[in-house]
């Protein structure tokens, strides 16, 4: 069975080349482009990891990071923030298991998603 991966990220271009790499690689996407709602379909889809572009480390900013850490139902799943902000690190100590900056190798992004799936398992 196809491992689960939620994507959220907020630029269009960088979540289609996203879509296309996971395809390949033999996970099943799903997409999305903001927050809203974000819950019903973590539930829904029921991901084996969450790829979350957070734009700034802030109390705001990694809000939704620490929401799904925090909860019950989402607690167990691997968050891995992508982001392009210098201080990008500080979000692992806050909510992400493991961090990867933008710009990304798509290698490196695999590698890291394999990693934290088989943390997870």
């Amino acid at each position: 069975m196809k491992k689960r991966v939620l994507v959220i990220e907020n630029n269009r271009d960088i979540l289609d080349m996203i879509s296309l790499v996971l395809e390949e690689a033999g996970y099943e996407a799903s997409l999305y482009t903001t927050e809203q709602n974000i819950f019903e379909h973590i539930i829904a889809f029921e991901p084996d990891a969450i790829l979350l572009d957070i734009i700034k480390p802030t109390l705001e900013g990694t809000e939704l990071c620490r929401q799904i850490k925090e909860a019950e139902q989402t607690s167990h799943i691997p968050v891995i923030v992508l982001s392009t902000h210098p201080q990008i690190q500080k979000v692992k100590e806050v909510c992400a298991d493991e961090v990867v900056p933008k710009p990304f190798d798509i290698d490196a992004l695999l590698e890291v998603l394999a990693e934290q799936l088989e943390n997870a398992s």
